[in-house]
């Protein structure tokens, strides 16, 4: 979908997809989600972390118009061959069963599911064509759909929620409780609390949100989106939840000889030398799976601290840690992905590279001088396909702009 590349052109193909489909959206809006990029604590989300990052500019756009059937009726252009999917609010396939393992309906039969179970009547159908650009793998596709169709749900049947963080929570339950996948809270806080041109702070002991400017003077740089051209599966059926189980694992472990419920209460150096002498002879993995956790949450105040410096160099170099971490401790990246973050690691003006989201395939991501990302293109398209040739026509170098992570636009 590389034709696809703003407003315009989504609007655009989506009047075509319209006309394929016969679904009637003329008059109708058009709801954009963004993707996310993370700076910290990558899986610290279910650990107990603070989160820190922003919204990116590559989207999922949903137009969409109520209808008289009392049906939903969805056709989406990254999955033509699967036609238009249809359903009663209520006549869903059971969560988590063999029906919607294969389909990306699956997040649409688990939004209406959720917000049933939540209490809400939905008794209004609609028309609805999307089409995104976001990578299969890394900067959140499910999440933004989750959001998007959400949002659109509850416009239709006028249904107002200002709480924002019960957005949140649901868009997470879709993914847990119906689809599977033991996703937390980052990819959903990322997105829908996305504002343009900041950062988004979560801290999860308060659940409360603040933004954070990037200080004055810092260099002029681009975020950088490597799609590596694999398509990671749902995170329910990836490395992700082992990891997670692991992480669990350790807690439970730990809990009640050390005080702590998730990796995120390991503190002190103390605390954490403490528990790796007790258990790193017999739990290796798991000990080093902490390990990245209690190194990232210390690198994670750094890498705030110089956010707000507007050292983004520094920003950079943590980021480029975090990924060290990721790969050698916390066991979650992918050959490909290593590929990407070795490739661009040798070209002046990277300021730090690692991979990005649930691991195994997908995207890396890079923070990059702004005079250095024609050199990052050149690198990648040289090297990338002859090292990996079976993703040769298949990767991409997406320059990425920090971007709102919600907006309602002009219909079609």
């Amino acid at each position: 979908m590389n034709k696809i590349v703003d407003d315009a052109s989504a609007r655009k193909e989506i009047i075509r997809l319209a006309k394929t489909a016969k679904l009637d959206i003329k008059g109708g809006k058009m709801r954009r989600t963004s993707s996310r990029f993370c700076l910290g604590v990558e899986h610290g989300d279910y650990n107990g972390t603070e989160l820190f990052g922003v919204g990116t500019d590559r989207f999922i756009w949903l137009a969409y118009k109520p209808n008289a059937l009392g049906k939903i009726r969805l056709f989406s252009g990254n999955f033509e061959s699967d036609g238009v999917i249809e359903f009663k609010s209520g006549q869903t396939p059971a969560p988590k069963s063999a029906a919607i393992a294969d389909t990306w309906a699956r997040y649409a039969y688990g939004v209406d599911y959720v917000l049933r179970k939540a209490g809400y009547k939905l008794t209004r159908g609609f028309d609805a064509v999307l089409i995104g650009n976001i990578p299969g793998g890394g900067m959140s596709r499910s999440a933004s759909l989750c959001i998007n169709l959400m949002l659109t749900t509850l416009e239709v049947n006028g249904i107002s929620i200002k709480d924002g963080m019960k957005i949140v929570d649901m868009s997470q339950a879709v993914e847990n409780d119906y689809v599977g996948s033991p996703c937390g809270k980052l990819d959903q806080i990322m997105i829908y609390f996305a504002k343009a041109g900041m950062g988004t702070h979560y801290s999860p002991s308060k659940r409360t949100i603040k933004y954070v400017s990037l200080g004055k003077g810092a260099s002029d740089f681009r975020i950088v989106s490597l799609d590596t051209g694999t398509v990671r599966p749902g995170l329910e059926k990836s490395s992700y939840k082992v990891r997670r189980a692991e992480c669990e694992k350790m807690a439970e472990l730990a809990g009640a000889e050390f005080g702590i419920k998730c990796l995120a209460d390991v503190k002190t150096d103390k605390q954490y030398k403490s528990i790796i002498d007790r258990f790193q002879r017999r739990q290796p993995d798991l000990c080093d799976r902490l390990t990245y956790i209690f190194k990232a949450q210390k690198r994670f105040y750094e890498m705030m601290e110089a956010w707000k410096a507007g050292k983004i160099e520094k920003v950079g170099s943590i980021f480029r840690a975090d990924g060290v971490g990721l790969r050698d401790e916390y066991k979650i990246s992918g050959p490909e992905l290593e590929t990407m973050c070795d490739i661009v690691r040798t070209v002046p003006g990277v300021y730090g590279e690692r991979m990005l989201g649930g691991g195994d395939k997908g995207a890396a991501g890079a923070i990059v001088a702004a005079n250095s990302v024609k050199a990052v293109r050149e690198a990648v398209n040289s090297a990338y396909p002859r090292s990996r040739p079976a993703f040769a026509d298949k990767y991409a170098v997406h320059v990425c702009k920090v971007v709102d992570g919600v907006k309602v636009l002009p219909g079609c």
